[in-house]
């Protein structure tokens, strides 16, 4: 069920309007939520609510388990059993085929002939958000950061939290739990805020997103055809689609989540606005890189702390390697975290990986021209990484590449494509985030001071544009592949 299709229209208000009418009764509110979250997961097929159970189960016992466990090892090795059955589950679901056709082809490519065959597997949507809630339990638990809980409905609930189940935030137990065990009053400002939310999140996805979608995918799906400035402009329009439809995703669901009177965690900071490459991963998929700087990176660079600089180095290629992989079966993704994870060397080298530096601005609100040259910088590192997150293989974003770095870039783009509206489009979003930088989402103060008149008046002409500009077709999320 898509969050901006008619069926979620439909749902989202008849689920509003249960909830908040046993607000008095927890337990209920909490039953209720999970059975919403069981029917909007199991809208799409009804076959994954099964892994979705009985992952959830294994897990509320693991936690319970290691809770009791009188020594250290017996907690390190139900530990180990969780961690086990996570990657286990997503090795099979989503990387078995992936594994099995990449050493056919390897056999092949030296001779040898196998019979290696593929399976007929259905990938559960969501599995590698929900995975890593999970994961992140019973290690928190392991580590005494968290106390498992007896309650099976707020631990369940938690897990398939419908607004964020398909594509994150990936909240912490110690974040989304508490929330499910207390009592929830119905706050007007915070569903307010959160229709506001929802609303720019709609702009972002369906104006944004799927517009840039349609010239992206022209020019990718036929970048032999195209010059090198014609294709810097498709990376540019993937950029932009990829990050208004992951982040119009992610506001959308904290949208949701504050109707019924949760608080996500923030997912994005304004990631374009970013002065070097760790400024960048602070910024962009917060909730993935926080959960993959916890669990990943800390205890390979204590455990390679005696390498000094070259083990963070190690420590850090390794993360993104599997932050590549995570995102999906090809070596292309990989080839995106491995070239992110050494666009970190040279700032552990001079020891800047973890200095934060601030955005200075004019009086008049546009960036110092040193800022600006940083964050143009840091943005064509990351457009040219997003080629090889959108190519097809390595030896098609190899040539896509190549092509770019060529004479044809100092060519008109376009070729009969239209670019305007999109370019229009772009420029405009980029000032409502500039201006709007210091909040947690681009227009959460916009227009709060003005007259009703001009306030209802800016968010009429934000539903205008997206009934003027929405695709006629439903267009799934991108994460959502994920």
């Amino acid at each position: 069920m898509l969050f901006n299709s008619l069926p979620f229209a439909i749902f989202l208000p008849i689920v509003f309007a249960i909830y908040w009418s046993i607000a008095k009764n927890v337990k209920a509110q909490n039953i209720f939520l999970l059975a919403a979250s069981y029917f909007f997961y199991g809208w799409w097929d009804w076959k994954i609510l099964l892994l979705l159970v009985i992952s959830t189960l294994v897990f509320y016992g693991l936690g319970i388990a290691i809770s009791n466990a009188q020594s250290q090892k017996k907690k390190s090795l139900f530990t180990t059993l969780g961690v086990i059955f996570g990657i286990t589950t997503l090795i099979y679901f989503k990387y078995a085929n992936f594994f099995i056709s990449s050493f056919k082809e390897l056999f092949e490519s030296i001779g040898l002939q196998s019979n290696l065959h593929t399976f007929n597997i259905l990938v559960p949507i969501g599995i590698s958000f929900y995975t890593f809630r999970l994961l992140s339990y019973v290690i928190d638990i392991n580590r005494g950061k968290y106390e498992p809980t007896q309650d099976i409905i707020a631990f369940s609930a938690y897990v398939a939290f419908f607004p964020s189940i398909l594509s994150g935030p990936i909240d912490r137990p110690n974040s989304l739990i508490p929330q499910l065990q207390q009592k929830r009053i119905f706050n007007y400002a915070l569903a307010v805020d959160g229709l506001r939310q929802i609303l720019w999140g709609l702009f972002k996805k369906m104006v944004i997103a799927d517009n840039c979608a349609t010239i992206a995918n022209q020019i990718f799906d036929n970048s032999a055809n195209y010059s090198g400035s014609t294709l810097i402009m498709g990376a540019i329009f993937y950029t932009f689609q990829l990050y208004t439809d992951f982040s119009g995703y992610s506001d959308m669901a904290i949208g949701v989540a504050k109707l019924l009177g949760f608080r996500l965690m923030k997912n994005f900071n304004y990631p374009f606005f970013a002065q070097n490459i760790a400024d960048f991963w602070r910024r962009w998929h917060i909730s993935l890189t926080s959960w993959l700087t916890d669990y990943v990176f800390m205890p390979l660079n204590v455990e390679w702390r005696d390498a000094g600089k070259f083990g963070m180095m190690l420590a850090i290629i390794v993360n993104f390697a599997i932050c590549g992989l995570w995102h999906g079966a090809n070596w292309t993704f990989v080839l995106w975290g491995c070239y992110h994870g050494f666009l970190f060397i040279p700032l552990i080298l001079t020891g800047a990986m973890f200095k934060k530096t601030k955005i200075e601005s004019y009086k008049w609100g546009l960036p110092k021209l040193q800022t600006l040259c940083r964050m143009l910088l840091v943005f064509f590192l990351v457009v040219i990484g997003m080629i090889l997150f959108r190519a097809e293989s390595i030896a098609h974003a190899w040539e896509y590449i190549s092509e770019i770095f060529s004479p044809s870039l100092f060519t008109m783009p376009g070729n009969g494509l239209s670019m305007t509206q999109g370019t229009i489009f772009i420029f405009a979003f980029v000032l409502i985030e500039w201006f709007g930088r210091e909040n947690q989402y681009a227009i959460e103060k916009l227009g709060i001071k003005w007259k009703r008149l001009f306030r209802w008046f800016f968010y009429s002409f934000l539903v205008f544009m997206i009934a003027m500009f929405m695709k006629t077709e439903d267009i799934p999320f991108i994460y959502f592949q994920f």
